[in-house]
């Protein structure tokens, strides 16, 4: 582990090598899992708000879900995250016709309809962050429906860190990335 500021990030995000192959996976990661994206308290009062923005970017069954279940969940330990339609994908989820899977929230960011791009919990895989009272925790979440995303990044040689460049940036600040790079550019040295 390397301390950077107020997080401690696994060198793991450093040594493994990681690009997302939709080619090959189909968004599964929208609809595998037992529950829903991990969300701030921020991001769901956002999506509270905004549901109507995003509605025109969603399909039918997400937003007879939306409707049903509301823009988010509260889980009892007092964490958020997105509902599932049936139990299955996530509701911000859109199927393009050959079947992949793209968020939703995502698409209306890019069509210029919302100013947020989806969730940071998604943004970053597959890097999760784990918040503590002093500190965060930064790690790479291995699951077996990206493998081969493992093969990409590894025929590409792209880090994780690289990979999700822009999203650690988003949550953590240029500063912070660039000190990252720093570690890993020093911890890779020969």
């Amino acid at each position: 582990m390397f301390q950077i500021g107020k997080t401690l990030v696994s060198e793991s995000i450093i040594d493994q090598e990681f690009v997302c192959n939709l080619g090959a996976c189909k968004g599964a990661c929208c609809v595998e899992g037992e529950a829903g994206a991990p969300l701030t308290a921020q991001e769901a009062q956002w999506l509270e708000k905004h549901q109507s923005l995003l509605e025109p970017y969603l399909p039918e069954p997400g937003i007879k879900a939306l409707k049903e279940q509301g823009a988010y969940i509260k889980l009892e330990t007092g964490e958020y995250e997105t509902p599932l339609v049936d139990g299955k994908e996530c509701i911000y989820t859109h199927f393009e016709p050959d079947g992949s899977a793209h968020c939703g929230i995502e698409r209306a960011y890019k069509a210029g309809a919302v100013d947020f791009q989806k969730p940071i919990s998604c943004h970053l895989y597959p890097v999760r962050v784990q918040e503590y009272s002093e500190f965060s925790a930064v790690n790479y979440h291995r699951w077996p429906i990206c493998s081969d995303a493992c093969v990409l990044g590894a025929s590409l040689k792209v880090p994780v860190y690289q990979f999700v460049k822009d999203a650690l940036i988003r949550k953590f600040g240029e500063d912070w990335y660039q000190e990252l790079t720093l570690v890993a550019e020093t911890y890779k040295a020969p």
